[in-house]
């Protein structure tokens, strides 16, 4: 007859009793980072406190008032009149850019994190983060004095070919300070952003899920179809409207480049057709009259609603699909 051992309990480890010092520690965190978030808060209140009140000259002042001591506003125009084609030009150049940035985002992120060898993808890791660092002025030069010139005769031909489409309606204008070529430096701009946000949640996708996808016969870009990018759509709703909110309030390079006009077209390869608020703030404040620079913050209050509206838009997006992607 054997006898078997009774069976020993599995010896769990003793919880650490916190200690005085322990609870201190946790208090102050807890005061450090419920502090931060209220600072933020308070920021963001301040801001939008100080764009109201140094605005409000504009925003009940008579056009006509405006344009006797301001020479760009526009005659017998009111301040709605006046912003609206800015803040059609912003939105324009900054959905042109987005529509050009983020499939090649995609697919740059795409080859570093699932094609690339490993020293290849970190070096092109590096060299995309680093565009990043580059200043916006330093854009501005390129697209003022390399990229002008290039796409001229780029642009001439769509406007013959394609001209019928509104888009491209044509003459293009010679040099080509149009703000198509605005919108593809701003492409370039946001493409680090949104490159670097989509190779992280790329990145996150479970591996299971990948090797499922291959192990039932997928192909690598079928795998990527079924798995991968559905996992990250969030992610990369993500990206797309940091980028968008990067292009929006983009100055410099807009202001360097653009033929500025203040007309509601879609003409994007003729020039004086559209200008964006901030090009139009940084090129006109520093003569500005008072009721000048009160007029420039109304616009530039204008930017911050849009701004506001298409971060939550995007937190919208990802919270009502985080439970399914790898966005957080």
């Amino acid at each position: 007859m054997t006898s078997t051992a009774p069976p020993t309990a599995r010896a769990t480890p003793a919880r650490r009793r916190r200690t005085p010092r322990d609870r201190g520690m946790n208090r102050a965190f807890r005061l450090v980072s419920t502090g931060s978030g209220a600072l933020i808060l308070a920021v963001l209140a301040a801001v939008a406190i100080f764009l109201v009140a140094r605005a409000w000259p504009a925003l009940t002042t008579p056009g006509a008032e405006i344009a006797q001591d301001v020479g760009w506003f526009p005659a017998d125009a009111s301040f709605l009149s006046f912003v609206g084609p800015l803040v059609f030009g912003t939105l324009l150049a900054a959905v042109l850019a987005l529509v050009m940035a983020v499939p090649l985002s995609i697919g740059i992120a795409l080859f570093i994190s699932h094609y690339a060898p490993r020293r290849l993808a970190t070096a092109l890791g590096y060299a995309v983060d680093l565009l990043a660092a580059i200043p916006s002025v330093v854009y501005g030069l390129w697209g003022a004095m390399t990229l002008v010139g290039f796409v001229g005769p780029i642009w001439e031909w769509l406007a013959s070919f394609l001209g019928w489409i509104p888009l491209f309606e044509g003459p293009a204008a010679t040099p080509a300070r149009v703000m198509l070529t605005a919108a593809v430096v701003l492409a370039v701009m946001i493409l680090p952003i949104i490159t670097a946000v989509c190779r992280e949640v790329f990145l996150q996708t479970p591996k299971l899920h990948e090797e499922a996808a291959l192990a039932l016969g997928a192909t690598r870009w079928e795998m990527i179809r079924t798995a991968v990018l559905p996992f990250a759509r969030s992610g990369i709703v993500s990206g797309a409207m940091l980028g968008l909110g990067r292009a929006l309030g983009e100055t410099m390079a807009v202001l360097m480049i653009l033929s500025p006009g203040f007309l509601y077209s879609f003409a994007i390869l003729q020039a004086g057709q559209q200008q964006t608020i901030a090009a139009n703030i940084a090129a006109q404040y520093a003569d500005a009259a008072p009721i000048g620079v009160s007029t420039l913050i109304a616009t530039g209050l204008a930017l911050f609603v849009i701004t506001m509206a298409v971060n939550m838009a995007a937190r919208a997006i990802v919270a009502r699909r985080k439970d399914f992607s790898g966005a957080n």
